[in-house]
């Protein structure tokens, strides 16, 4: 067994995903996760990796704090994982952790921009006696490229297919598609908002901190104007490679278009959320590749019902489906494809693909932190 444990803490901030899992040899085709563990963030973490998405007061010790807060919520998920497996830390090869992302800025400013991660990986290498590979996305940004998606490679490597077209949206905080064509060829880029408008919406109007099954959004109507206010964001006919964030889909960015707006009632608001999550993602799969045959989902998206009924409504003659069937259930995808990376690390494989990223070439991706 090649043992890897990926960690996962997505733009939806709803905690830490972990598996652990074996990745096989070099160039093995198939995987087994062994284990697959959540611990939903407290919400004091929650709140401030939530306000440092935006500048305040005493940001760099705040940051600093919340990354060690991170390392231990890391470690709590890992330990989970090594007693649900009865796997000790010296069998497992690496972590591969993404830690949280707080602020997404490729290329700006001074023409590399940077991408924060918040994470303490030294400490988490203390706390479970593991190496940790982390800070995954800086390389591929110093080299030219957005640093995201990142998951494409993966996706072509679990999911594509020889001689058919296939699509893979993963559906966090933030949308992103990868497309495995039939002829091997990969691209990938974010498409569109996700999930993290629609819980921002549902918690300030509910209290939950999402909407169950979407059954919230199916009691109210799509504003057709108010989506094509929306729609008309420019990032969304943006040429890829691309990339987005928090950054750019977030609570302000949703208020000003409502003020424009005028009023709407709060489940026609949501109801009108789905909808761009759904047509932003499904315009840009009819825009980049027609012909896919399939479209698998994952992430927390993947259990909207209603999102999944609207990705279908808009994708006539294409098979919509989560990727269970496909080998991998929808909320281990993102944190395997983080254990993948760390082999990539660990092997000093490239795990960027310059033509989904915008890079100037193929990359090692990540800093060591070596255990104890």
């Amino acid at each position: 067994m090649t043992l890897f444990i990926g960690l996962m803490s997505g733009t939806s901030l709803d905690g830490v995903d972990g598996v652990l899992v074996d990745l096989g040899e070099p160039g093995a085709s198939r995987l087994a996760v062994k284990a697959h563990r959540h611990r939903a963030f407290d919400a004091a973490l929650r709140g401030e990796l939530l306000a440092l998405n935006s500048a305040g007061p005493n940001e760099l010790h705040r940051a600093a704090l919340a990354a060690n807060a991170l390392a231990r919520s890391h470690a709590a998920v890992t330990q989970d994982l090594l007693a649900a497996t009865g796997l000790s830390a010296g069998q497992v090869r690496a972590v591969g952790a993404h830690g949280q992302t707080v602020r997404h800025q490729p290329g700006a400013f001074d023409g590399t921009g940077y991408t924060l991660q918040l994470f303490n990986g030294a400490l988490l290498a203390e706390l479970v006696g593991i190496d940790v590979v982390c800070d995954l996305r800086s390389r591929d940004i110093a080299a030219g490229g957005q640093g995201a998606p990142l998951v494409p490679a993966f996706h072509a490597a679990v999911f594509g297919r020889a001689g058919q077209d296939v699509a893979v949206l993963n559906i966090g905080g933030i949308a992103n598609l990868s497309l495995l064509a039939a002829d091997g060829q990969v691209r990938g880029f974010d498409c569109g908002p996700g999930n993290a408008l629609l819980d921002h919406w549902c918690q300030g109007h509910t209290g939950a901190a999402f909407d169950d099954q979407g059954r919230w959004g199916a009691t109210g109507r799509v504003d057709e104007a108010l989506l094509q206010r929306l729609l008309a964001e420019p990032f969304f006919d943006r040429v890829p490679p691309k990339s987005t964030g928090r950054d750019l889909f977030n609570p302000v960015w949703l208020q000003a278009r409502l003020a424009d707006h005028g009023r709407a009632e709060p489940a026609d608001v949501m109801a009108t959320l789905v909808e761009l999550s759904a047509r932003s993602a499904a315009d840009a799969l009819r825009r980049h590749q027609p012909t896919s045959t399939e479209l698998l989902v994952c992430g927390g998206g993947a259990f909207n019902t209603l999102l999944m009924q609207r990705l279908a409504m808009r994708l006539p003659g294409t098979l919509v489906r989560d990727t269970t069937q496909a080998g991998l259930p929808p909320l281990q995808v993102e944190a395997t494809a983080f254990a993948w990376l760390a082999q990539a690390f660990v092997q000093r494989q490239p795990g960027n693909r310059p033509e989904v990223t915008g890079a100037t070439g193929p990359r090692v991706l990540g800093a060591l932190y070596p255990a104890g």
